[in-house]
């Protein structure tokens, strides 16, 4: 059964469970986006945020290849560079996925990776969408710096186009911190040195691809420079009205004008060169003026130049023929050094306005390690690009200077009738003196100029007298000037060593390469019989792929042609749909308005709720006060009588002691009958609250004594 799922369709994935999405712009379709290779669906957790979300994407059976496991293990590496999350991928297969892919065949091979918010640079050219200074270059920023992280490690999309180039920054979406503002999707056919040729290249996206290679396919480390540069130059023309306005469609460039002559360009660069400055402008002709994809620039080259640009006004542009005049204008004497003349020869002007001196120290680095490796044309490339973008008159751009002359006298070595100043700057003289200059710039301006004057001699007899007349100031210089001697002439040697070291290493290697080629030379011989033998064969089967490849070009042709037809048919659907949507829209705002009704009903019968609650709550409050005030007068009138026993106690418990001591005083003064009198008063007054007189004194024992007494008069009372 073929895989067409509708939105909120279930579907589990190695433990997970996602859900079909629903198209933004079209109720009732899955969200899904069809491409070259395949189709790509989204799909949403079902516990988790949006940003979350997967894309499915579902190849065409020519593109189902079990390979594409290894090449996705492979590109797993690659997925915390930025702008290539979609490397964290997924691969269907058979082991794993069995069940799966045995009731829908079609996700053979199929790859689940992360899903990217967000519009394509394709919908912002589509729409003509005119773009804000500082957003065209932070998004040119961020595709130079993706392409440069690639390049670094020798990687290349081998298909950078408008609809692969994703852009998160307009994402409505929102995402986690630190997220890309562009991202690269189709990246199956992603170049890397340990990585195998595909089967099927691609020849590149019209309007991107350059016409000398259109034909071939794209699978080097270089072929994403000349596309880079174009959607670079895009980006950053897209903040100028007249550029957009001329845009061809679904690209600036119509594929038939690349690298020619057309108006598109002539007006694109002018653009670039009075928004952003000349040097842009420079790197975008080189690249559409290239014979080869690897002259076009570098993305480094790209970011070096963009970071030196701002964000609220235009740069300033000083114009070549300017710097030109000024340049012949200048004497050669006194204020100019040799270094400075060389370089105007080999046709370099250094830069007129600051740049970060980090990133041209990482360029200079990087050359210096392709000139010890033996790679002197592509450190002479690197030294040229960086020589554009430094300060004129720098003690960098006469260490630049020096480095570009004295690798291109080794690539061109002069003849012998070169005389005067031309034979001196190819001289190891010039390339040792430029290397003694940049040691002690920082030691004293006087004894810079001094070295650059030397340099700038063109006899040998007054370089002598030059040499001479230093030695005689250097010898009446302090100890600290003889210090930085010392430190020159170390310098020299280490120079001098490193020059030996690599002049050691290019003879070992180019005896290994010797003996590479003998043997290659012996080998080809052996082989040379073999192929002899197989020449039928390989013609039968040349013959075979030839067709193979006819049949292939046929059936891009027709997968043009539908997709053509595609596109109608989607157009007319769209349309239809939009109608359906809007109609949808209408319904769900009356919805709306009826939940606000129902709502206001609901929040209406709450208030009154809470209002009956609260009245009901006070009258419980005055109730609850009430009993408190009944229980505060009772608990007060217990307290007033306790108060009024314990004062009567008192008074009884006085009473007593007078009544016993009258009936003492009566027994002893004889009068037996008051004596009585008085004790019965004492036992009927006692007896009363006889519980609290026991605990009362000696109260008990007059009792006892006052029974005794009632019971035998010749009982005498005791005294107490």
């Amino acid at each position: 059964m073929s895989f067409q799922p509708n939105p909120g369709d279930e579907i589990i994935i190695n433990g997970t469970a996602y859900k079909v999405g629903q198209h933004p712009a079209a109720p009732g379709l899955a969200y899904a986006q069809a491409g070259r290779q395949g189709i790509v669906y989204q799909l949403l957790p079902v516990q988790g945020e949006v940003h979350e979300a997967k894309a499915l994407k579902v190849f065409f059976p020519k593109f189902r290849i079990p390979a594409m496991v290894y090449q996705s293990d492979h590109m797993a590496t690659y997925k915390d560079i930025p702008g290539l999350q979609v490397c964290s991928r997924e691969v269907l297969t058979p082991e794993r996925n069995g069940d799966l892919i045995a009731g829908y065949p079609d996700l053979l091979y199929a790859v689940v990776m992360p899903w990217i918010h967000g519009i394509t640079w394709f919908d912002v050219i589509s729409d003509q969408r005119n773009l804000a200074r500082g957003d065209s270059l932070m998004l040119a920023k961020a595709l130079a710096a993706i392409g440069s992280s690639m390049e670094q490690r020798g990687l290349a999309h081998c298909d950078l186009s408008a609809p692969n180039v994703m852009l998160p920054f307009f994402s409505e979406v929102e995402l986690p911190e630190g997220s890309a503002a562009v991202e690269l999707v189709d990246v199956e056919q992603i170049y890397s040195p340990k990585m195998d040729r595909p089967d099927v290249l691609l020849a590149g996206s019209p309007g991107y691809a350059a016409h000398r290679t259109v034909h071939s396919g794209l699978w080097s480390a270089y072929a994403d420079r000349f596309a880079g540069a174009v959607i670079i130059a895009e980006m950053l023309g897209w903040s100028d009205p007249a550029v957009v306005g001329k845009a061809w469609g679904e690209s600036y460039f119509d594929q038939h004008e690349m690298q020619t002559t057309c108006e598109r360009y002539f007006l694109l660069k002018k653009s670039l060169s009075q928004r952003w400055g000349q040097s842009i402008a420079d790197l975008f002709g080189r690249a559409w003026d290239s014979q080869d994809l690897s002259s076009c620039p570098t993305f480094g080259e790209w970011l070096v130049a963009l970071s030196a640009l701002s964000e609220e006004e235009p740069a300033a542009v000083v114009p070549e023929t300017a710097a030109a005049a000024e340049a012949e204008d200048k004497p050669q004497v006194d204020g100019e050094s040799a270094e400075r003349h060389a370089a105007e020869t080999l046709g370099l002007q250094p830069g007129n306005r600051e740049v970060n001196d980090n990133v041209v120290g990482r360029l200079f680095n990087q050359a210096r390690d392709l000139e010890a490796a033996g790679n002197l044309s592509g450190a002479l490339e690197i030294f040229r690009s960086a020589y554009h973008f430094v300060k004129k008159d720098s003690p960098l751009e006469v260490e630049l200077a020096a480095a570009i002359h004295g690798l291109e006298a080794q690539l061109n070595p002069p003849s012998e009738e070169k005389t005067g100043w031309r034979a001196f700057v190819s001289s190891k003289r010039f390339m040792v003196s430029a290397a003694a200059a940049v040691a002690i710039l920082t030691g004293s301006a006087f004894t810079v100029n001094q070295i650059l004057a030397d340099k700038a001699e063109t006899r040998v007899q007054q370089e002598a007298e030059a040499a001479a007349k230093l030695a005689a100031e250097e010898k009446a210089k302090a100890a600290e000037e003889a210090r930085l001697k010392e430190e020159q002439a170390a310098k020299l040697a280490a120079d001098k060593k490193a020059e030996e070291e690599r002049k050691k290493a290019e003879e070992e290697s180019k005896k290994a390469e010797a003996l590479k080629a003998e043997e290659a030379r012996k080998k080809a011989e052996a082989e040379e019989k073999a192929k002899k033998a197989e020449e039928v064969k390989l013609a039968a089967e040349k013959a075979k792929l030839q067709e193979k490849y006819d049949k292939q070009a046929k059936y891009e042709a027709y997968l043009a042609q539908v997709e053509a037809n595609k596109k109608k048919a989607a157009l007319q659907e769209k349309y239809d749909k939009q109608e359906k949507y809007e109609q949808y829209l209408v319904q769900l705002e009356e919805q709306k308005k009826r939940q606000a009704r129902e709502a206001e009903a609901a929040r209406q019968a709450e208030a009154a709720r809470k209002a009956e609650a609260q009245r009901q709550a006070e009258s419980a409050r005055k109730a609850e006060a009430q009993r408190q005030a009944e229980a505060a007068r009772k608990a007060e009138a217990q307290r007033q009588a306790a108060a009024q026993l314990k004062k009567q106690r008192a008074e009884n418990v006085v009473t007593l002691i007078a009544y016993y001591n009258k009936a003492y005083n009566a027994q002893v003064a004889g009068n037996l009958p008051r004596a009585r009198n008085f004790a019965r008063s004492f036992t009927s007054m006692y007896q009363k609250d006889a519980a609290y007189y026991n605990k009362v004194g000696k109260m008990r024992t007059r009792l006892n004594g006052i029974n005794l007494f009632l019971k035998d008069s010749s009982f005498w009372l005791p005294s107490i």
